[in-house]
């Protein structure tokens, strides 16, 4: 952590011998997939077993189903915003830490990301237990509020699931070691349909055997997480459980505040226009065709979250390591390559759009809905290939509380009002709601790209150095070999 030496580096860093442009993207390529795409498959399959869920209740209920869109696209949303923006503090603080090659920094910085989680979410524990009440005092229907309340407490062990699941990604793959997840992941996918298959249709359990697979499914991927981190796999960054992790933990709750209040904003977002949808005609379909597309949304949008872990670990290394032009280089890689993977479902959005609905309910009048709102569905999964990029590099350059301030003004100033009056003012309905969504989405991209268009990125490699200097404790190792000389 040599002042003069980073300085050095960064007035050196444009005089490197020039390489190959095709051979730079394909380094680069390789170091993006590395980390992306074990957090791909993880991602879409962990989100697969909420979507399978969503599948099993359908076939149950209308009701019930329009009772599980409420809860994981409100309760779960709200809480599972807050905690993924709080622990990309933990993505922030452990990419860095890795670039600098403070290892053993990592497994303090993943402990205190556990209790700062593990407190939230269990203060937000109300909001599952009273699922029902709330949802009356929503003005939601008797009969789904009832469904959605008993749907809520299902989800509470999952949430708690949620909280190991998360941190321990981000831990292993700033270390580019999250392999393992990616298989664990897989597993949890295979499992998950032949449990929710017996539970619901052998055993005949109905929506609690589909909780139920759920949830256990979800916890075979923590145990296994566990596993490997305790089991001596991660020897560098995990040198067991210390004390050292209540040690400046309120800099990092500060950090873990502003990462949750810039993922919360948008995946709040998303909840607030389903709430809004249910105020509509016909409430069971607007909430049931609404949910769908945004499960459908979501499937794209974990592939683009994992392009986003990988934005946030290439830009935190490269920043640890003060290395300003393979930041810009790196960004450039990302976002190209998040372009191709959203034309390329752009397209099938509209190849396939009316047949989109069935694979989720058998009710011909939500796939019909479902089906109206296709192509804007296909318009709104390519803007998502291009903001979440910029959102992972803000989160690897711990630029939090500015992407914040940006949901703000483009998802609630802009986003939400047109959709309100689109909905409610207009014949659109539910269309309107989306068209709504898809400005909010459109004005987050022009804004990002324009925040890190005017970034000063050899600024933040002294920010990034200045970091992890005032939070650097020494480890064991370092610890023993001075006190000889202490004495």
């Amino acid at each position: 952590m040599n002042g003069d030496g980073l300085q050095e580096r960064l007035l050196s860093s444009g005089n490197e011998p020039e390489v190959d442009l095709k051979e730079r993207v394909y380094v680069e390529s390789k170091k993006l997939w590395r980390v992306a795409f074990p957090s791909v498959i993880s991602r879409v399959s962990s989100f697969g077993t909420i979507v399978v869920t969503q599948s099993f209740i359908g076939h149950i209920s209308s009701v019930d189903l329009a009772g599980y869109a409420l809860v994981q696209t409100l309760l779960v949303r709200f809480v599972n915003g807050i905690l993924i923006g709080m622990s990309s503090a933990t993505e922030t603080l452990c990419g860095q830490a890795y670039g600098a090659k403070q290892y053993h920094m990592m497994g303090i910085f993943l402990q205190r990301s556990w209790i700062v989680d593990l407190l939230s979410m269990t203060i937000l524990l109300p909001l599952f237990l009273f699922g029902t009440p709330i949802f009356r005092l929503l003005g939601q229907e008797e009969d789904i509020a009832v469904s959605a309340g008993y749907i809520s407490l299902w989800f509470i062990p999952f949430n708690y699931a949620i909280v190991f699941a998360l941190t321990i990604q981000m831990y292993l793959q700033a270390q580019q070691k999250n392999r393992i997840i990616a298989y664990l992941s897989v597993l949890q996918f295979v499992i998950h349909f032949p449990l929710s298959y017996l539970f619901v249709y052998i055993l005949e359990w109905g929506v609690g055997g589909a909780m139920l697979a759920l949830n256990m499914s979800q916890w075979v991927t923590i145990i296994g997480e566990f596993i490997y981190i305790f089991g001596g796999w991660c020897p560098e960054s995990w040198t067991g459980f210390s004390t050292a992790a209540f040690k400046d933990i309120f800099p990092v709750v500060k950090l873990s505040i502003a990462s949750g209040l810039m993922v919360c904003l948008e995946l709040w977002y998303y909840a607030i226009l389903v709430l809004v949808a249910g105020y509509m005609k016909n409430a069971e379909v607007a909430i049931s065709a609404f949910s769908i597309c945004l499960n459908i949304n979501g499937w794209e949008f974990m592939i683009c979250l994992g392009i986003l872990g990988a934005a946030c670990v290439r830009v935190a290394n490269e920043l640890g390591r003060g290395d300003a032009n393979a930041v810009r280089f790196a960004i450039k890689v990302l976002l190209g390559t998040s372009v191709v993977i959203g034309v390329v479902v752009w397209i099938l959005c509209l190849v396939f759009g009316n047949q989109l609905g069935y694979m989720f309910t058998q009710e011909a009048a939500v796939a019909e809905a479902v089906s109206d709102l296709a192509v804007l569905l296909a318009f709104s999964v390519l803007f998502n290939s291009i903001y979440p990029v910029f959102s992972g590099v803000a989160v690897g350059a711990g630029m939090q509380s500015t992407v914040a301030i940006i949901n703000v003004v483009c998802f609630y100033i802009i986003g939400l009002p047109v959709g309100l009056v689109l909905g409610y003012v207009t014949s659109l309905q539910v269309k309107g709601l989306w068209i709504g969504m898809l400005c909010g989405v459109v004005t987050e991209t022009i804004a990002l790209s324009f925040m890190m268009w005017r970034t000063n990125w050899d600024e933040e490699v002294l920010k990034a150095s200045a970091r992890l200097r005032k939070w650097y404790l020494k480890s064991p190792k370092e610890a023993n070999n001075s006190e000889p000389l202490l004495a």
